[in-house]
Parts: structure tokens; sequence; C-alpha cells
């Protein structure tokens, strides 16, 4: 196998030792199922296609790339590697870490919240909240805020972790809380957009969606830009409310479902969008990748020929994402046109890739952490942290590179 990418044209266009089998854990962890035996009798008949994708290829006909030795050309030390908990407990959740107020904050299942030193880990405060946390923290103006699986929504102080309210919401909370001007908005996995207040968790509005009869397990985080709460929605469809009401501002239709069964019809943007220069960037599972104005949400391009689940990046000039089987690309931001690809780390469930100076990197499903040139995607080295998966893009502050793991390993890397 070799260490080099595929070029594209230009053209435009001490938790987890055992592996649960899978189909005890299909429903929960690949998809939701809200209507009845029609819709559970039409993924039977295509079921293999989805497991391929969310098992990243295992027990099946394309198993994930081995990795193959090569000749580094970076050296990664590994700075401080702490544990928070138990972290996801290997469920599939959004816990990811947060930095702020020159700290780094992240949660496990079980609901235990930590305080790190940015440079030496060390905890500054813990609080244990008995809140079976599944998306966040996001981060307000001294505020950390945290959803639930038992339709909870809750929020610390960032400088001692103390619990400073409680509000409920409609279902279960696998997005991250998002916070402007004094409104915190949470994604529901009902579909719902929620609007509460910063200071004491008090409902300010709500706009309700309705869910498709299958979609994949998660929710996107909004992305709030010029006073309005943009979001993708299961339907493949891109909407914007606005921030101080909820009122509808424009929407957009992103991914377009396609074929005659369900599960080929899937198309679902769960991919928390990215702004730049007044241009939004979204991908689809299924549906491709598009460049939206945010003004009116008019679609400036779109490549169809990307189906992404993991989220996105950027640099001055490039897209970067992870698609469906694991390949790493370099999108081209004023057109889409794909620029390069690597496929050597093929259906290794990588994360979202984080970009900074010359790099690209991904965390993968036994715990290595790659790092890809910016310039043709070749390996230039990676290390392994743990030896559970990391499915949380890794965060970059001051070339130094974070990543949360899903049994609590959160560690800080930085390349030599």
């Amino acid at each position: 196998m070799s260490n080099n990418p595929t070029y594209m044209s230009q053209a435009k266009g001490e938790r987890r030792k055992t592996k649960k089998p899978f189909a005890l854990c299909l429903l929960p962890f690949a998809f939701t199922l809200l209507t009845g035996c029609a819709a559970i009798d039409t993924v039977g008949e295509s079921v293999s296609g989805i497991t391929d994708y969310f098992r990243g290829g295992e027990d099946n006909a394309d198993p994930p790339s081995v990795l193959v030795e090569y000749t580094p050309e970076i050296q990664v030390e590994v700075v401080w590697k702490e544990s928070v908990g138990v972290g996801a407990d290997e469920q599939s959740l959004k816990l990811i870490p947060v930095i702020g107020s020159g700290k780094i904050l992240a949660a496990d299942r079980e609901g235990l919240v930590q305080a790190r030193s940015l440079t030496t880990g060390n905890l500054i405060w813990e609080v244990e909240t008995d809140v079976h946390f599944s998306g966040g923290p996001g981060l307000g103006a001294g505020t950390v805020i945290l959803g639930s699986s038992d339709a909870e929504v809750v929020a610390l102080d960032i400088e001692t972790g103390a619990v400073q309210w409680k509000s409920a919401v409609s279902s279960e909370v696998l997005s991250v809380p998002v916070v402007a001007n004094g409104i915190v908005i949470i994604r529901t996995t009902d579909g719902s957009v929620i609007a509460l207040d910063e200071k004491t968790g008090g409902k300010r509005w709500s706009y309700e969606r309705t869910v498709p009869a299958l979609s994949i397990r998660g929710t996107g985080s909004p992305l709030i830009v010029e006073d309005n709460v943009i979001g993708g929605y299961d339907n493949g469809k891109l909407m914007a409310l606005r921030l101080a009401d909820g009122k509808y501002v424009w929407e957009t239709s992103i991914a377009i479902p396609k074929g005659r069964s369900e599960i080929e019809r899937l198309v679902d943007l769960d991919v928390d969008p990215i702004v730049i220069n007044g241009v939004i960037y979204v991908a689809s599972y299924q549906g491709g990748i598009a460049a939206i104005s945010e003004l009116d949400g008019d679609i400036l391009w779109r490549n169809e020929t990307i189906s992404s689940h993991s989220g996105l990046s950027n640099d001055s000039r490039y897209l970067y994402l992870t698609d469906s089987e694991s390949h790493v690309m370099q999108l081209d931001q004023r057109s889409g046109a794909a620029l390069w690809k690597q496929k050597d780390l093929h259906q290794r469930r990588l994360t979202a890739p984080a970009a900074y100076e010359n790099y690209v990197v991904a965390g993968d499903f036994e715990g290595y952490v790659h790092w890809l040139s910016n310039t043709d995607g070749r390996q230039l080295g990676r290390v392994q942290v743990t030896d559970s998966a990391i499915d949380a893009k890794p965060i970059v502050v001051d070339n130094t590179v974070y990543v949360y793991a899903k049994d609590g390993t959160l560690a800080a890397l930085k390349v030599k």
C-alpha cells in the first residue's frame, strides 16, 4: 500500500476491552427509526450498505486498511495525556473538548466535567453532575453548556464548575450547544431548535421540524452568523432562523434524495457547517458538499460526488474533509473541485480533519492520530494515544493538537 494520495482532476463540479456485537447496537448507533414496520422492513433489505459505512468496513468485504510502516518526515510528541472518566463510554455521542479562558474542558457520559491546563494537563477543577451527557460542552460568556440523553441542558460556571441552572428540553441533545448574545441554542434529536436564556435557562423560543422516518444518529451543531441561527436537517435542507426570536429567514436544499429504497434515499446534514468570508460550507451523507451564501441561502456551487458524515475544516484557500470511506480530501473553496485524495487510511473511521500550518490531522478508530501534508496528502507521521476510537475532530491551538477519545483519553500532541 502506497503512502501517496490519489490526485484528482481540478474540473469543477481502563474501559473498553471487547467489541459489542454490531446487531446489539445497530439501532442506537447507526440510525434512528421513527416509524413502524414498513421502514423496518426496508432497512432489513438494505442494511448491509449502512452497516458498511458505520462499521468502517468491518465484517464485510471492505475492511479497514492495515497501517503500513513508512519513514516519517516529522516526529510527534505527546505533551501530556490524562483521563476524563469513561469518556463517551464507547457510545455514539457528541462529547468533544472545548477551549476557553485558558482551559480545555471535557465531559464524560456519566456526568463528570473537567477543566484542565492547556500546557500541562493539570486538573483545574472537576464536578460530578450525575447527568448522562450526550452533547457538549459549548462555551458562553463565563458558562459551560452541556446537553443530555435525558432531554436536559446544564450550565456550569467556567471558573469553578458550579452548576448555574438546569433546563428541560424536548428530547436528547446530540449536538454541541452554541451561545451568542446571551442566547443558548440547542438542537435536539426530534428536530427542534430551542433557544434558552444564558443566565437563567429560561426558554426564549423554539422551532420544530419533522424528522424523516430514517436518519443517521446525530445532529449537526448550528452556526450563528449575522444574528441568524443556521443549521442542517435530516431531510437535506439548510435553514436560517433569526437568533432573537426564531423567525424563519431562508431555507435551501443541499442534499437531494435519490434512489428507490429508503437507504438509497437517505441524506443527512449532520456535519457541522463552517463559514468563511460570508460563505457557508456544509457536507452531507450521500448528498454532496455545497457552498451557500449566508445572506439568502443561494447555492454558489455543489459537488455531488462526495459523501461525508464527519465534518470540515479549512485554511485560507482550501477545504478539507473526510469522506464516508475515510479518504481525506482537499477541495478548492471557490469551486468545490477535489485537488487531492488520500486513500491509505481507507475505512479507518477517521475524524473530521483539522488543518494548521502545513498539516492536516485526523484521528482513527484505533486511537492513532495521523499527520498528512496539506500540499499533496502524503502521510508525514502518526502517534497512538490510546487503543480506543477517536471520533471527535482534533482541536488546534498554538500549534498544539488536542484529541479526545471515546474511552476518555484527553491528550495534547505537538510536532517536535
